[in-house]
């Protein structure tokens, strides 16, 4: 005896889980390791997949005809990128680099358009981090225009710390080249160098490996300090 399509009674359709798709391989998706340093993606190529950070760190960045880059988001656990695709980009803007060792989960284009429009856990979660995105993106807009180089690496180097989620006295943040701060700051290597000085020198900073951070950074972005860009 059956019951609703065909199951047998008594059993029920597993619910959907958006954790648990987004940490398995299977039709229309692949899991795929990089180390540390490896192109995920290149800026020109093929944009056919969404992508899903499973673990690692993620830097996204754009090249200009000229050779010179700039650093556009720090990417850390549980975060999309490459989404381009469902906006009709037919090749990358931009270029996706593993800044350490980072398991990705590849999403085709039709699979993670089917997904939004019937699993609600998952259209959910991708929409949160798409509004997240675009307010971290006013919020850099504001900080470089209005901020001095010294609070606007401040404010960079707590969000790679990833300040504001499950709030810890301080945190370890993955070796990161004073150049790639630079860049994603806005200012010279000089300039990063002479602050990154200072705030190991206050406390705010240590090295030891990687480098950790301690909340008492975050007085450096609550109070003004001089212009300086």
């Amino acid at each position: 005896m059956t019951a609703g399509r065909g199951r047998p009674r008594g059993m029920r359709m597993r619910a959907f889980s958006a954790k648990a798709y987004l940490h398995s391989a299977g039709l229309g998706k692949t899991i795929r390791h990089y180390g540390r340093g490896d192109a995920i993606f290149t800026q020109g190529e093929r944009c056919e997949h969404v992508m899903y950070l499973q673990a690692g760190g993620v830097k996204l960045s754009v090249s200009s005809k000229s050779g010179k880059e700039a650093v556009v988001a720090m990417l850390g656990r549980g975060d999309f990128f490459g989404e381009g695709c469902l906006a009709g980009q037919t090749f990358r803007v931009g270029s996706a680099t593993a800044l350490t060792p980072s398991t990705i989960l590849l999403v085709g284009k039709k699979e993670m358009v089917g997904l939004l429009r019937h699993q609600h856990a998952i259209s959910d979660r991708f929409i949160a981090h798409m509004l997240a995105r675009n307010i971290r993106i006013e919020e850099d807009l504001i900080d470089q225009l209005f901020n001095s180089s010294e609070k606007r690496l401040a404010r960079t180097i707590l969000l790679l710390a990833r300040y504001g989620k499950n709030h810890r006295a301080s945190r370890v943040v993955p070796r990161i080249s004073h150049g790639t701060l630079a860049a994603m700051v806005g200012t010279t290597r000089s300039r990063v160098n002479f602050f990154m000085n200072k705030f190991r020198k206050l406390g705010f900073i240590e090295y030891n490996g990687g480098l950790r951070v301690h909340h008492a950074l975050l007085s450096v972005v609550r109070h003004d300090s001089p212009s300086d860009r």
